[in-house]
């Protein structure tokens, strides 16, 4: 092939699905195929970068100038796009989405599943629809089809809410709930279908989705937002406002073999048995190290498939763990956001089946080494441009970003349980506080200068006089330049840290949807902006409400280290919770004055939030006792056996078995104690079942994985049931 710049070969040598199964089938020692390779001339994909999604630029070139504006003026007043103007874009969005090939369209929204990670992909919802409907103008009884997309199933569509996690807001006989276009976030199109972004409702307007509380936490920042800028005299043009989000997601890739081959993975998306290869991620050879050929093919088909669809998938990395990877956009809107890592990640396992792999996005697929997580770097701002959380080059921009930290660690502060439970599911109770990602204690970081900052202004000091620079450090040789650090240190113990424009939330799992964590940072916020403001309309200083918010809520700031076990006796102290399980973090869901929070920022009426507790408590339950249900099952039709098989090796030379019928009788022992304790865990209620799930039977899970991951060191290579840590971990790079 001859050298093209519009043309390269992914990763060289482009190793197909059947040659990536024969490559994995000669690790295991079973008998190889014949290894065929292809080379895949692909596109490049920068000149295409946002050709398939219908963003506000696309609409400009092809709607009428005066139905762009009432469009734009709908999406401020919140008012229904009239239905002449629907008749409209829906006609000019079926040819455009046909030009890209759709042949089909969809409403994409994301039911109350929750995290888990035990199949990928499972955070969206969708119907698809073909775009054609029948000629009703047509004289004929036998109507004729024809090609379009009737304006009227373009915004709204209807379906049952009783077959989704609903939390009692659907039954059987009362089932309805309807789709309706999330008009902030653009439709795109892939794989010959137009998916159109939605919010899903009952009948009654209830939200029984991600979405939707989402859509209404932007709109409380809207409304605090430019409340307390009317309150401090700053940002007198804006008339909007946005939540922003950058997410960085984190998963492990193994091959689709292997992952078929062990129910623990198939069921539960992580684990439940299996020790450490001798090497692992003791020496820090795998971060940011070459991505294996196998890999790399993978990610840059996501890249290429992401970026024309509009998502700017700028980045794609090895992780810290063997196996482990990272890639990451650069930021747009929260809702746009929420859709392209949901997309991302069906689109990552729809590629990786065609090349014979399969991607894990479980918090803790293997034990022992790094989790997956998904850092959500948020921000707010008008759209003026000003940034809430940029300490600015200009006194106005100092003075609102000293503003919005107090608003910030207000809500933090007061809500600090609500942003913990923001996080809290079964797969991401086993990462939080690992010592490698944040505790389950919420604290703020916004940096030691900072800090100290908020002492003087809380002593009686200015707001302005904390000094936003960067600094200049000298590397110590004449051939790499001197660096520019950052303002304030990176501080990746903390679960909510200052990263110069925005902060960082780092304890979002890897399996969930950034929408739920980013609708309570935004209501927390929204409700620290209408407090502060409350307080400056009631007569205090812009200074003096700054200062009492700041002495009210500056035990929530932490600039330490997050992993010491100083930390959380320290928090103790401050009166901030350590709900270290996801059971002890869903109590407090339904308090009093978290259902006052979402009531009076219009987020969750009392009834939606009760319905969300039990959608959590439910996930939680289900994914603890598939986890229980299927680790016996591994042991009686497989583990059981692999274990005789070993020991009648050992018949004539009982010398050389050792401990082998102590350690592995001892299976048998704790499998019963396990099926016992299963036995038991139906309580009155979910929060019971939950406690019990956690505190009984999750417990003696492990206290079985222990005596098995004991018996694999011992049991005859050959004989040992499943794919081993060192396989899938490994197997694929080669």
């Amino acid at each position: 092939l001859k050298s093209n710049s519009a043309l390269h070969i992914s990763s060289e040598h482009c190793i197909s699905c059947s040659a990536v199964c024969t490559m994995f089938s000669c690790m295991t020692g079973s008998v190889p195929a014949v290894v065929r390779e292809e080379v895949v001339v692909r596109e490049d994909p920068l000149p295409v970068a946002g050709r398939d999604m219908f963003c506000e630029k696309t609409m400009g070139e092809t709607l009428p100038a005066a139905v762009v504006v009432r469009w734009q003026q709908c999406l401020l007043s919140g008012e229904a796009t009239p239905e002449p103007d629907r008749k409209v874009i829906a006609d000019s969005l079926f040819a455009w989405a046909r030009e890209r090939g759709a042949v089909d369209f969809a409403h994409l929204f994301f039911p109350m599943r929750g995290g888990g990670g035990a199949v990928g992909g499972m955070l969206g919802a969708y119907k698809m629809d073909t775009l054609v409907d029948l000629d009703f103008s047509s004289p004929y009884a036998n109507k004729p089809m024809k090609c379009c997309l009737p304006y009227e199933r373009l915004f709204q569509g209807e379906t049952d809410g009783s077959s989704f996690p609903n939390g009692g807001l659907r039954v059987t006989h009362a089932a309805a709930a309807f789709t309706t276009w999330d008009r902030s976030s653009p439709p795109f199109v892939m794989n010959k279908c137009l998916y159109i972004p939605c919010a899903f409702v009952t009948h009654y307007g209830k939200c029984i989705d991600e979405k939707t509380p989402l859509l209404r936490s932007v709109d409380a920042v809207r409304a605090h937002g430019l409340r307390l800028l009317k309150a401090i005299g700053l940002g007198a043009g804006a008339k909007t406002m946005q939540s922003y989000l950058g997410w960085e997601q984190e998963f492990f890739v193994v091959s689709a073999e292997h992952f078929k081959a062990r129910p623990d993975l198939v069921n539960c998306g992580r684990t439940l048995i299996g020790k450490l290869p001798t090497r692992h991620q003791q020496a820090d050879l795998n971060y940011f190290g070459p991505i294996p050929i196998v890999v790399q093919t993978l990610v840059d088909r996501v890249q290429a498939a992401m970026l024309k669809v509009g998502c700017a998938m700028a980045v794609k990395h090895n992780e810290v763990a063997p196996g482990q990877h990272e890639m990451s956009p650069v930021f747009c809107t929260a809702s746009a956001s929420c859709d392209n890592n949901v997309v991302f990640m069906e689109t990552m396992n729809r590629e990786a089946a065609k090349l014979g792999l399969q991607v894990l996005f479980h918090e803790k697929p293997f034990a022992g080494i790094n989790g997956n997580g998904k850092h959500a770097n948020w921000s707010i701002g008008t759209d003026t441009g000003l940034n809430f959380f940029y300490p600015g080059k200009s006194e106005e921009g100092a003075l609102l970003f000293v503003t919005a930290i107090a608003c910030l660690a207000y809500g933090l502060s007061q809500h600090n349980e609500l942003v913990r439970c923001a996080v809290a599911h079964a797969g991401n109770d086993h990462r939080l506080g690992a010592q490698e990602a944040p505790p389950a204690i919420i604290s703020l970081y916004p940096g030691t200068g900072f800090e100290s900052h908020v002492e003087s202004i809380v002593g009686g000091g200015p707001l302005l006089g904390y000094k936003a620079e960067k600094k200049t450090q000298s590397t110590g040789n004449s051939s790499a330049m001197p660096i520019e650090a950052n303002i304030e240190d990176r501080n990746r113990t903390a679960p909510f840290p200052f990263c110069g424009n925005r902060f960082e939330f780092r304890a979002v799992g890897s399996s969930q949807n950034c929408s739920f964590p980013i609708m309570i940072c935004n209501t927390i916020m929204a409700s620290g902006m209408a407090h502060l403001a409350g307080l400056i309309e009631s007569g205090k200083s812009h200074r003096d409400a700054v200062a009492q918010v700041y002495k009210e809520n500056k035990h929530v700031i932490f600039t330490g280290n997050g992993y010491s076990a100083d930390w959380p006796v320290e928090a103790a102290k401050r009166g901030l919770p350590n709900l270290n399980t996801t059971p002890k973090a869903l109590a407090t869901w339904s308090s009093a004055k978290n259902k006052a929070v979402f009531e009076q920022m219009k987020i969750y009426s009392s009834e939606e939030t009760e319905a969300r507790a039990e959608v959590m408590l439910e996930n939680y339950v289900t994914s603890l006792s598939v986890e229980a249900d299927t680790m016996v099952q591994m042991m009686e039709t497989s583990m059981y056996a692999a274990c005789a098989k070993d020991l009648e090796k050992y018949k004539s030379l009982p010398k050389l078995a050792g401990n082998r019928q102590a350690v592995y009788e001892s299976i048998v022992d704790e499998t019963e104690k396990l099926k016992a304790a299963i036995q038991a865990k139906h309580k009155p209620t979910l929060q019971e079942e939950a406690t019990y799930l956690c505190d009984i039977v999750k417990p003696q899970m492990a206290a079985l994985r222990e005596v098995v991951d004991k018996a694999e060191s011992l049991i005859e290579k050959g004989l040992y049931p499943y794919p081993t840590y060192e396989t899938l971990l490994y197997s694929h790079h080669f």
